[in-house]
C-alpha cells in the first residue's frame, strides 16, 4: 500500500499498551532542529499518553544524527533504560554524504540493540528534501516521533512478556 496520502502515525486498531514503570531514553540530534524538535514533541506525547512518567523519560541531545548510536550507547551504559529512541533527520544533498550517514546510523542503532539487548529505536527521517521531513514530523504523514515512541513501548512490553513466560519477574 502506498503511503503517499496516509498518516503513518495512526495507531487505530492497536491494543493499548500500559507503559507505566518503563524508563525510556530519548537521544535527539540537534542538526535539523526544526524537524527533530517536532519529532521529540511527538515522542514525548505518545510516551506520556501511554503512561510513562515524565521522570522516567531520559532526554539527551547529540550534535547530529551520526552521533545518535554513540549517545544511545552512553545512555544504556550509564542509566540502563528499558529502551532508547534515537531521533534525527538526514536530508539528501548533492553528495553521497547522505548515504554514508543514513546507513551508518541505521547500522549503529541496530547493532547496539542486538549487542545490549536493549531496544534501540530508529526514529531518523531520511528524506529527499526539507518538505518531506516536515510532512513526516507532524505533517500530513504523521509524526515519526510518535511511531518511534510507540515502537519502544511495544518492544519493552514484548521483553516483559517474555520474562513473564520464562517465569522471571518483569
Amino acid at each position: 500500500m502506498s503511503s503517499k496520502k496516509k498518516n503513518l502515525s495512526s495507531f487505530e486498531g492497536e491494543s493499548h499498551t500500559d507503559a507505566r514503570g518503563m524508563r525510556i531514553g530519548i537521544v535527539t540530534a540537534a542538526w535539523n532542529k526544526e524537524v527533530t524538535d517536532t519529532l521529540l514533541r511527538g515522542a514525548l506525547s505518545t510516551l506520556e499518553t501511554h503512561g510513562v512518567d515524565k521522570n522516567d523519560i531520559l532526554l539527551y541531545e547529540v550534535p547530529g544524527s551520526f552521533e545518535l548510536p554513540q549517545g544511545a550507547s552512553l545512555v544504556i551504559q550509564e542509566l540502563q533504560p528499558d529502551a532508547v529512541i534515537c531521533l534525527g533527520c538526514v536530508i539528501q544533498g548533492e553528495t553521497r554524504h547522505f548515504e554514508f550517514i543514513s546507513q551508518s546510523v541505521a547500522d549503529g542503532c541496530m547493532n547496539l540493540g542486538l549487542k545490549t539487548n536493549v531496544p534501540v529505536i530508529f526514529g531518523v527521517l531520511t528524506t529527499e528534501n526539507h518538505d518531506q521531513a516536515i510532512q513526516r514530523a507532524g505533517g500530513k504523514h504523521g509524526n515519526k516521533g510518535d511511531e518511534a515512541a510507540f515502537t519502544a513501548i511495544r518492544m519493552v512490553d514484548m521483553k516483559r512478556m517474555l520474562k513473564i513466560q520464562k517465569g522471571q519477574p518483569s
